[in-house]
């Protein structure tokens, strides 16, 4: 059945407003994904701020092709859908590689990460990564080490005239006594 040019531009601009809203995304191929499996991914994305669509290759490469980015003719044969990852890239990846180790129904093309075409090789080292709220807390452990050691090292002169004024206490405690 044709679609109406209509709905191919409003296709094209959904592509295009997904990809600007991701900035990273992953094609996969989902020969074997039933109904259930597809709602089931779709939920494990949708946790981490991801969406999953089915998509139609001529017109994403279109939408690429019009947003100046690589068009990724290579990747886009056969039936592709797309994970659309938002700002956690990372945690999105582990859940749609987790998903394909776990189904076997989909199976990871490659994707495309700013202007850059991921194979999918590159999409697994990704998915090594540790995730965003991960990344957070190890550099603010980093930024704290430093302070820490700082506010020990003024407070040393601090607590030693105390220990000093306490014996001092003490000592005058017991002559008085």
């Amino acid at each position: 059945m044709a679609i109406s040019k209509e709905t191919k531009e409003a296709r094209v601009a959904q592509y295009q407003q997904l990809v600007g809203d991701s900035q990273t995304f992953v094609l996969t191929e989902y020969k074997n994904l039933t109904m259930k499996q597809m709602n089931d991914l779709r939920g494990r994305l949708r946790g981490v701020g991801a969406s999953y669509h089915v998509t139609k290759n001529t017109l994403l490469q279109l939408a690429l092709q019009e947003m100046g980015r690589p068009t990724l003719d290579t990747l886009l044969k056969g039936p592709t859908a797309v994970g659309y990852l938002g700002d956690d890239f990372a945690a999105g990846i582990k859940v749609l590689l987790q998903f394909a180790e776990e189904s076997k129904a989909i199976e990871v093309k490659g994707g495309l990460m700013g202007d850059r075409a991921l194979s999918a090789d590159d999409v697994v080292t990704l998915s090594r990564l540790p995730g965003r709220e991960e990344l957070i807390a190890q550099v603010l452990s980093r930024l704290q080490g430093p302070m820490y050691g700082l506010v020990s090292v003024l407070n040393g002169p601090i607590r030693g005239l105390m220990y000093v004024l306490k014996a001092r206490q003490e000592q005058l405690a017991k002559t008085a006594a």
